[in-house]
Formats: structure tokens, C-alpha cells, sequence
């Protein structure tokens, strides 16, 4: 995948970027989320991603996350409009025997987080990003060929020129190299939906 047309926002200080490959080593105290139930607003974590304007593609990406350690260590996929209006899909380190595979969707400031807990000892996942116009879907996959849905959601910004990649961030006093490869843009493998009719 060519990474020329990828920006960042918020570079970190350490990382690497090679023909297939993206390495980030967080920086503690980095996190995205807005306002519910904390109470706080965290935008400072680093983002790499591009821009597009197609209304319908999907974006798959497959993380490497087995140096996390501490609570709440996450890298995944993401998709940042602005500080407000952004989604990530990741797994979030918990402890020794459990971590929490989940989404968050923000829109106009507000967060909300969806989640499972799975094993500790998993230390890859696959994740894929479809878009058709301004609604999304979330899947997840051990193995980069079954996906499962984590996530359907509406954008209210993401109507238009959007930007989507990856990120990873450790919001409390942590550090760990976050590994990113095959990652792909093909097109939208969310199909229209064959069931009730629209309005």
C-alpha cells in the first residue's frame, strides 16, 4: 500500500514506516475520547491516515499489539474527522487475563464505547472499515478472511470527504510498540442490505 498519501496528525516521537509495514511506540498519557461518562476530553493521540471522497470502500488493516502491558494500551483502526466526530475500532488492554475487544463512535462530542472481553493472550486482530456514504461498519477477524461485525453506526459528518487509518495510544502511564500490516483498500465488502425496504 502506498503510505505517501497518508498524513499525520499528532506524530509521535518514535515510529517507523516501511513498504508494508507501520511500527508506533506510544506515549503515555495519549488517548481519543469525548466527554461520556469521564467526564474529560482526550484528543491527543496520534493518527495516520488519508483522505477520500469514494462513498463506498472498505479498509483492512491487520494489528500487532503483543508488547501492550498496561491498562487501557490500544491500537487499531480508526477514522478522525475532528476532535468531535471521529470512530476507532481497537483492543483495549485490561490485565492478565482479560482485555476488551471493542468500538467507539463519536459524534458531535460525544463518545460511546461497545465492548467484549476476550482472552488476554490474543495479540492480533484484523480489522475492517466499510463505508457506504455516510454510514459505517466495523468488523474484526482472527485470521484476515471471517469477519465478524462489531459495529453498525451513522456518521453525522462523515457524509462527505472523509479521513481513515490507523492509530494507537496508551492513556495511561504506559508505553508499547503497536505493529501494523496488510493493510488494503478494496471495494465495500458490506453489501446493501437485502431485507426490509427503505422509507
Amino acid at each position: 500500500m502506498n503510505f505517501e498519501s497518508f498524513k499525520w496528525i499528532r506524530k509521535p516521537t518514535e515510529f517507523a514506516i516501511g513498504p508494508d509495514r507501520i511500527e508506533i511506540i506510544t506515549e503515555p498519557h495519549t488517548d481519543l475520547w469525548q466527554r461520556t461518562y469521564y467526564h474529560f476530553r482526550n484528543d491527543n493521540a496520534p493518527v495516520f491516515q488519508m483522505e477520500t471522497e469514494e462513498k463506498f470502500f472498505s479498509f483492512i488493516v491487520k494489528t500487532n499489539f503483543s508488547d501492550s502491558h498496561h491498562r487501557f494500551d490500544q491500537c487499531g483502526i480508526v477514522m478522525y474527522l475532528d476532535s468531535e466526530n471521529w470512530l476507532k475500532g481497537s483492543i483495549e488492554y485490561e490485565n492478565e487475563t482479560f482485555q476488551h475487544l471493542g468500538s467507539v463512535v463519536t459524534n458531535h462530542g460525544y463518545s460511546d464505547w461497545a465492548t467484549t472481553e476476550i482472552p488476554a493472550d490474543v495479540k492480533t486482530m484484523w480489522y475492517r472499515l466499510s463505508r457506504r456514504e455516510d454510514d459505517y461498519c466495523i468488523e474484526c477477524s482472527k485470521d484476515g478472511k471471517t469477519f465478524s461485525q462489531m459495529r453498525v453506526c451513522h456518521m453525522w459528518e462523515g457524509a462527505g470527504k472523509i479521513s481513515f487509518g490507523i492509530y494507537a495510544c496508551s492513556p495511561e502511564d504506559s508505553s508499547f510498540k503497536a505493529v501494523f500490516t496488510d493493510m488494503n483498500i478494496t471495494e465495500c465488502a458490506w453489501k446493501p442490505h437485502d431485507g426490509q425496504q427503505p422509507d
